[in-house]
């Protein structure tokens, strides 16, 4: 692997934990917004990203598919946030917010780096790295967003679908027991990859006119 390539998945992959570790941050600041105390009990209303880490599904297995190129893809993933919906009248809202606001933090996240991109007046020809890196962080969390909320068991679009009626629970709950392996299969469909690189195009593009606006 050359010195480039090299440097390209190290910036990957600590993108990769920062993202995921403030996507579950989104989880339990809502569920602690909304007064389930769980997640503050076990320490998850952090900013620290390595709380929030999975040491197979945020750091193993991306190394693996950055460095490795094992010609199949897998699946990441962080330490999911436990909550209790405490509140019987409110229950059904507070799961929207919290499951949402995961997706949430990694728009906020792609505002942050067209933001600092936009503004940063960076040189093209001796800052490429830090250029390379704020792109690749909106690219990144546009990707977690879209993959995210599709309504599969364990992603966030699930608990919506359940949420809003579309699912019933017994389905959920089938669902669920296949979905790790649904998922794993669809990852590697080419007609799965093509909605994905497009979709992705779609939630990024806005943040990249938004850099092109401020520079």
């Amino acid at each position: 692997m050359e010195v480039g390539q090299l440097r390209d998945g190290l910036l990957q992959l600590i993108l990769l934990i920062i993202s995921i570790g403030l996507h579950e941050f989104g989880h339990a600041w809502m569920a602690d917004l909304r007064g389930d105390p769980l997640p503050r009990l076990q320490g998850r209303v952090t900013l620290n990203p390595f709380a929030h880490t999975d040491l197979i599904g945020t750091i193993i297995l991306p190394a693996v598919m950055i460095f490795l190129s094992p010609g199949f893809g897998l699946i990441g993933w962080g330490k999911p946030v436990q909550i209790s919906l405490p509140n019987p009248k409110t229950r059904r809202m507070d799961d929207i917010y919290i499951t949402l606001a995961g997706p949430g933090m990694n728009l906020v996240l792609c505002f942050v780096f067209a933001v600092i991109g936009g503004l940063g007046d960076f040189d093209p020809r001796s800052q490429a790295v830090i250029i390379d890196f704020l792109q690749m962080g909106v690219f990144l969390n546009a990707s977690l967003v879209v993959f995210n909320l599709i309504p599969i068991p364990p992603l966030d679009g699930s608990r919506i679908a359940v949420r809003l009626g579309l699912y019933s629970e017994e389905t959920f709950l089938m669902l669920a027991r296949w979905g790790f392996i649904i998922l794993l299969v669809a990852v590697n469909l080419p007609f799965f990859r093509a909605f994905m690189s497009t979709a992705v195009g779609v939630v990024a593009t806005p943040w990249f006119w938004l850099w092109s606006l401020l520079a």
